[in-house]
């Protein structure tokens, strides 16, 4: 009752924003989107993955967001964390005047209550629930988390899955879906249709739209997110006139979206990075001086031109975060280049390489994967080594990667996370089971820092020690393609596409 009192007197003011943003541009149009899928559940916390958070994200918010050098910046706070000298004490200030779709106030209750529970339930809460001594309310504006100790992805890790709910929705398992986002869940109907109508009582974050952070404005009156698993079925809807935007299209589709009246492709650049993970916990690539002849073998132009066929979806670099990004650097880059078969082969004899298999696990449910390990094959034979390609379905792949016995090196892709510590093979579980001395140094390090600057020289020095290590090689950059109905406009691609400031076709 406390908070719907609170609620009367902060919903004119929020409905006055509101209508001053969305009066002159509120659309009565419906946007629909064609998804790769049906979403498993609304509920981030519990399945973080994209298609869950692509619908989520128009539905909640989170404490930060990412910006377009994938910094965190406010979204539900209302400014950065104020970290006391020890590193140790983060109090975050909220915005006021913000409302959740039932009528409440948000306030600091939601947001001790909904952590709380992001911290039994998701995996990266889980591991922040590690390191934190407790989280409390500083008023009804404002938390305090205290620290066990020094963690420098705490803002990354609350930029993502990890939703404010209304204290009184919380339960294990959600039934309601009530967030503060522009958008508001109206109904779902599995494997027909997720149904979103625009928030009229939103509260935008101030700022110019930039990645998912900044101005957000509930132009469409609805979204509908229409599961279509097939990627050749989507093409054909959004050249139909079927669909408003279709998402994870084949590239080979490019020319025949451009050349449609319906419709105009939409690239976005650095979706992604395939990489060759190695096993340092067993077998051949145990040994170092195999795992840098790895790396010095390979060509990565090649193995990215197979993979993608067109220089329009792909870049070749080294550095683990692409240009654009806040974490990009060239610092430590060493062994990545047009493939050095002799330099590898001297490798190889400093190793005492005796010509036993490197067995290489390779899917072709992504096709991309199954035509970097053809390449990769081929140069790898060339230093000399010895190399059985084992190509099975993608669910065995994820199966045998986590017997050390059975494999040296998983082809694999991974998007780019909004904090370097988060990368999977940072983790000392991932399989490849990547633990070394000087990597406990470099992300304790890491880990300590407080500031960007800060977190932006360590990370440096992390990713020398990686190149050093050789967990991994990183073959390229990949970007996405996706389809856009001629006549919709605002839409700016995001690795999970949003659909604020959206304008429906008329």
């Amino acid at each position: 009752m406390m908070k719907t009192r609170a609620y009367l007197t902060s919903c004119l003011a929020a409905l006055a924003a509101s209508t001053a943003i969305g009066s002159a541009h509120a659309a009565e149009g419906v946007l629909t989107v064609a998804t790769i899928g049906e979403p498993p559940t609304l509920d981030a916390m519990q399945t973080p993955t994209d298609i869950v958070l692509t619908i989520d994200q128009h539905i909640f918010e989170t404490l930060y967001t990412y910006d377009a050098q994938w910094k965190s910046v406010p979204l539900l706070a209302s400014s950065a964390p104020e970290i006391s000298a020890d590193g140790l004490s983060w109090r975050i200030p909220l915005r006021q005047g913000v409302t959740f779709h039932d009528g409440s106030a948000f306030d600091s209750a939601d947001v001790v209550a909904s952590l709380e529970r992001w911290m039994q339930v998701n995996s990266k809460g889980k591991q922040v629930a590690e390191i934190v001594e407790s989280l409390a309310a500083d008023g009804p504006d404002a938390v305090v988390f205290k620290l066990k100790s020094r963690y420098a992805p705490l803002l990354a890790t609350l930029s993502q899955a990890s939703i404010i709910l209304p204290s009184e929705k919380i339960a294990e398992e959600l039934t309601e879906f009530v967030g503060t986002g522009p958008y508001m869940l109206k109904e779902r109907r599995p494997d027909q249709y997720t149904q979103l109508v625009r928030f009229d009582a939103y509260v935008s974050p101030e700022g110019e739209a930039s990645n998912f952070a900044g101005k957000r404005e509930a132009i469409a009156k609805e979204i509908r997110f229409v599961p279509v698993p097939d990627a050749n079925t989507r093409v054909e809807g959004l050249i139909s006139g079927q669909f408003d935007f279709a998402d994870a299209l084949p590239v080979s589709a490019y020319d025949r979206i451009a050349q449609s009246d319906a419709a105009t492709p939409v690239i976005f650049e650095n979706q992604g990075w395939p990489s060759m993970n190695m096993n340092m916990k067993e077998g051949l690539l145990t040994n170092k001086d195999l795992r840098q002849a790895v790396q010095l073998a390979l060509n990565p132009t090649d193995m990215m031109l197979a993979a993608f066929s067109d220089q329009r979806f792909f870049s070749v670099d080294g550095a683990i975060f692409p240009e654009g990004f806040y974490w990009h650097s060239a610092a430590g880059v060493t062994r990545y280049g047009e493939g050095d078969p002799e330099g590898a082969a001297e490798l190889l004899e400093k190793a005492g390489y005796d010509g036993t298999p490197l067995r290489i696990l390779t899917s072709r449910q992504y096709e991309f994967h199954y035509k970097i390990g053809e390449v990769a094959k081929a140069y790898l034979e060339a230093a000399g080594f010895k190399v059985d390609m084992q190509v099975v379905d993608w669910a065995t792949l994820t199966t045998r990667r986590a017997d050390p016995a059975q494999w040296d090196i998983f082809i694999t892709h991974s998007n780019f996370p909004g904090d370097p510590s988060t990368i999977n093979t940072v983790t000392d579980s991932y399989p490849g089971w990547y633990v070394s001395d000087q990597k406990a140094q470099a992300v304790s390090v890491y880990l300590a820092s407080t500031t960007d600057a800060e977190k932006l020289t360590a990370w440096e020095g992390l990713q020398g020690v990686i190149y050093d290590d050789a967990p991994l090689f990183k073959v390229g950059n990949f970007n996405g393609l996706s389809g856009l109905a001629k006549g919709v406009e605002g839409y700016v691609p995001t690795y999970w596409p949003h659909f604020w400031n959206v304008t429906p076709k008329e």
